[in-house]
């Protein structure tokens, strides 16, 4: 077992989640007021696995979502075995 830590004077390890937790808060925490907790859950969930992953574009991916651009990968690395 191995802690999951930042190296030593890196303070680019934690960027990314970082960068994510910035876009998380201002697109679905501030200025939102929750009736409950069971909304700020469904809220929550719909932002991760609905908008974030499935729809909402990244320039780090070349403007694709996450899943586009892991469903890219993952054709590209079949056809790079199959040249193989």
């Amino acid at each position: 077992m191995r802690c999951s830590m930042s190296r030593k004077g890196n303070c680019w390890d934690n960027a990314p989640t970082e960068s994510w937790f910035n876009s998380f808060k201002n697109e679905r925490v501030h200025g939102v007021k929750y009736k409950t907790l069971e909304e700020m859950k469904a809220a929550s969930f719909e932002y991760i696995e609905v908008f974030y992953n499935r729809k909402r574009q990244h320039s780090t991916l070349g403007f694709r979502s996450p899943v586009e651009f892991l469903e890219r990968w993952k054709t590209s690395q079949e056809l790079n075995q199959q040249a193989a």
